[in-house]
């Protein structure tokens, strides 16, 4: 919650303190809110405490912050057993190439050209994809672009008419 405070903050907060509360009434005012403090996290703590021992032994590693949604999510899928697959999948994006294939679609490049310019840039995915081409195999390369026939010139830009 605090961790984005950064020093100067934290001095001007300090010089508000000092000008709004006077230099006098300041130590007894900071000991009074860490005692505040301390109290509200023994009554979190023994609430916790209450509760887990009213859960009983089956609910003996339960954690509150697993009630959170986004810790709840992130464990289930972000754990170490992947059931769904989901590693698979992410895995299977490769992001650099569907935006350079992206690139091209909109700079009008020809797919030859494309291919022989993210040739470079795949890894290992483009060395099996080749893999597979020199050992005859009959099926279309679903990682290449599909031959497309010549597009036809685009109209000059007029800069008046938008």
């Amino acid at each position: 919650m605090f961790n984005d405070i950064g020093a100067l903050e934290l001095l001007t907060l300090g010089v508000l303190a000092v000008l709004v509360f006077g230099p006098d009434k300041l130590p007894k005012l900071i000991q009074d809110v860490t005692r505040t403090v301390r109290k509200i996290r023994e009554f979190s703590d023994s609430a916790k405490e209450d509760i887990r021992s009213e859960l009983g032994p089956q609910f003996k590693d339960f954690e509150f912050e697993d009630l959170n949604p986004k810790t709840f999510v992130r464990k289930q899928l972000m754990d170490g057993n992947d059931d769904l697959g989901l590693k698979e999948i992410r895995e299977s994006f490769d992001l650099r190439k569907e935006l350079a294939d992206v690139t091209d679609a909109v700079n009008g490049r020809p797919a030859a050209a494309a291919d022989s310019a993210n040739s470079a840039s795949t890894g290992a995915a483009g060395a099996a994809a080749s893999g597979l081409a020199k050992t005859g195999d009959t099926s279309p390369d679903l990682l290449k672009k599909a031959p497309s026939a010549a597009q036809p010139e685009r109209p000059p830009f007029d800069a008046d008419a938008t």
